[in-house]
């Protein structure tokens, strides 16, 4: 991604200890200036001469992530870390180690980052990889053909109409970070859910500067867009009073008879701090914005400010940890159903930048969007339009027309699944309870265990999932139909417990069946015993004789043996539920107890009574 970083608003540029010496003075003052495709060729000399040490390595890891080519920045990360460096420089190799797909070689510098930084946020992130890989699939991506060989990002669709930005001017001077033409802002006819190839430039609003993304009111007379303060006379000078720097700041713009004019910088711009990305509510009544001014969590973060019926603006609030993190979070986009979209490399992500979403009316967790919208690489510039039920996308990932390129996200039908477990007598929650979804022809979707609230989670798209059965030693299985709709499903499910009955002397079950000759717990005689192992969880203090019988067919020692060994599989079975080993033990009688006295002239019945299992209750 190239250019995202100053393209909606920002520089990320961080040197930790500094070994710059008059050797690496001019690549250090090109690397300062955000120059980074000469900074690097600088370096890149020194390391020929057989001048370069760990901060040369460094500094050459630095300036190919800020172009974010991944390769080359972690080839110069990897020996840069040869010596101890801050926790920054592991949290971007792993970066990069992700984006080129080194998962557990990325597992390990980030592990080595939260040695280094245990309180960062994105310490907590490091093993949420395979969480995020297990998601479902919340949209369809496509390629779009408005894409072209330079960076193309940022698409805002307002009625039949695309705006986004790109360098694909080449009369535009070129711009040192990453020698591709400066930003301005396009547009492109948007029909029957099909982009125009042909993309045209938005005149009145581009300039000599960078000018970026944008978002229009939803009356369609006010637009929002980032711009270099240069624009707006605001800079400060670099320390060798040389050079002039600027930030990104927003912008504003009226429509008047289909032209967009009357363009003015907002209030809260400053020359000491980026504002960009803007994003206007469906209610025109607050912006939501990309800074990195003064009480920011991260290197850059979201906030939001009031917009006021006299189109004057209120204080900037951040919106807090619960969002932000040490990272950057990027390209905001703030939907009509009030669920904000965002970038960010602070929460433990696939690759680079990844895509959020934040219900910013229940404040919990923002979620992950998965793959297909998230990859390797940088993903962000997420927009979602409702009316149209259609999203954009931008990403540098393999495979595009360009730098950065934007696609079509399509939403796919999903449900989600909540299961709650109870105990059908107490109505307590059941934890631990398997549940096991069923899709078309009996296969298998999915397997979870439901938590301590008796609560198992699950997604799926529309009309996979069937049926859910759902299991717990103690309890009968039950069998349920997932109804066929779309959205959040939440199905009660109440699970009858097994019961036995006890008495004095016994704890009595039905028959456990054995297979012939064999002495292994069936399915069946498993289900049976798991009603002694609640007894005897009932009654803690309670201590088990196991008694085997057979009928009287076959003989007497080839009985008493088989018998035996039944009844000591019995006592293995409840010792492997957790049950003491001091509680149960088990004989094996054979035939010579028979409940039935009827000798060779029995009936099937009679047989049947005598081939039981009986459970004497030594101590309760």
């Amino acid at each position: 991604m190239k250019k995202i970083y100053i393209a909606i608003g920002f520089a990320f540029v961080i040197s930790t200890t500094r070994a710059q010496n008059k050797e690496t003075k001019v690549a250090d003052q090109l690397f300062n200036r955000y120059e980074f495709v000469d900074a690097a060729k600088e370096y890149l000399k020194l390391n020929d001469k057989g001048k370069a040490d760990a901060y040369v390595f460094k500094q050459l890891g630095d300036c190919y992530y800020n172009v974010f080519n991944s390769i080359e920045a972690e080839k110069w990360y990897s020996q840069a870390i040869t010596s101890q460096q801050d926790a920054e420089t592991y949290f971007r190799y792993a970066e990069m180690l992700k984006a080129n797909g080194k998962y557990d070689e990325a597992n390990a510098a980030m592990s080595k980052f939260a040695s280094l930084a245990p309180n960062d946020q994105r310490a907590s992130n490091k093993n949420q990889l395979n969480e995020i890989i297990a998601l479902s699939k919340k949209f369809d991506v496509k390629a779009v053909p408005t894409s072209s060989k330079y960076s193309d990002f940022g698409a805002f669709l307002k009625d039949q109409t695309v705006y986004f930005a790109s360098a694909r001017n080449t009369a535009r001077k070129t711009y040192d970070w990453n020698d591709q033409p400066y930003l301005d802002i396009y547009k492109a006819d948007f029909v029957d859910g099909q982009l125009n190839a042909i993309a045209t430039p938005v005149d009145e609003i581009n300039s000599s500067y960078h000018e970026g993304p944008v978002t229009i009111s939803a009356d369609g007379n006010t637009m929002y867009f980032s711009r270099e303060s240069f624009f707006d006379k605001k800079f400060v000078k670099s320390a060798d009073k040389k050079t002039k720097q600027g930030k990104v700041n927003i912008f504003k713009a009226t429509n008047v008879d289909g032209k967009w004019s009357n363009i003015t910088p907002v209030s809260f711009n400053s020359k000491e701090f980026n504002t960009s990305s803007p994003s206007l509510s469906k209610d025109g009544s607050t912006l939501y914005f990309i800074s990195d001014m003064p009480g920011s969590i991260g290197k850059t973060d979201i906030w939001k400010v009031a917009v006021n019926s006299d189109g004057t603006f209120g204080t900037p609030e951040n919106l807090g940890p619960n969002v932000n993190t040490e990272g950057n979070e990027l390209s905001v986009f703030i939907a009509d159903d009030n669920i904000l979209y965002f970038a960010s490399n602070g929460r433990g992500g696939l690759g680079g930048l990844d895509v959020y979403a934040y219900d910013t009316t229940k404040g919990s967790e923002p979620i992950n969007l998965g793959k297909p919208v998230n990859s390797e690489k940088d993903d962000f510039g997420f927009t979602f339009n409702q009316d149209k039920n259609i999203a954009f996308l931008s990403s540098n990932r393999d495979g595009g027309a360009g730098d950065d390129d934007i696609y079509l996200a399509i939403p796919v039908c999903n449900i989600d699944l909540m299961v709650n477990v109870n105990d059908v007598k107490s109505g307590a929650a059941v934890s631990e309870a398997k549940v096991s979804v069923m899709g078309g022809s009996q296969n298998g979707l999915a397997n979870g265990l439901s938590n301590e609230m008796g609560k198992a989670n699950f997604q799926f798209e529309c009309e996979q999932a069937k049926t859910i059965t759902v299991s717990r030693n103690g309890y009968y299985d039950e069998t349920l139909t997932v109804p066929q709709q779309k959205g959040e499903i939440a199905l009660n499910v109440s699970l009858r417990p097994i019961e036995a009955i006890v008495t004095e002397t016994e704890v009595i079950l039905n028959n456990i069946y054995f297979d012939y000759n064999k002495s292994n717990i069936t399915q069946q005689g498993a289900s049976e015993l798991d009603k002694l192992v609640a007894v005897m969880n009932q009654y803690p203090e309670m201590v088990i004789f196991a008694k085997s019988h057979t009928d009287s067919r076959g003989n007497d020692k080839y009985n008493m043996s088989l018998s035996d060994r039944r009844a000591k599989a019995t006592v293995q079975y409840v010792i492997s539920k957790g049950i003491a080993k001091e509680r149960i033990t088990g004989q094996g009688f054979g035939e010579s107890e028979p409940k039935v006295l009827c000798g060779d002239n029995c009936t099937e019945e009679e047989y049947a009574q005598n081939r039981r299992s009986e459970f004497m209750i030594v101590k309760k």
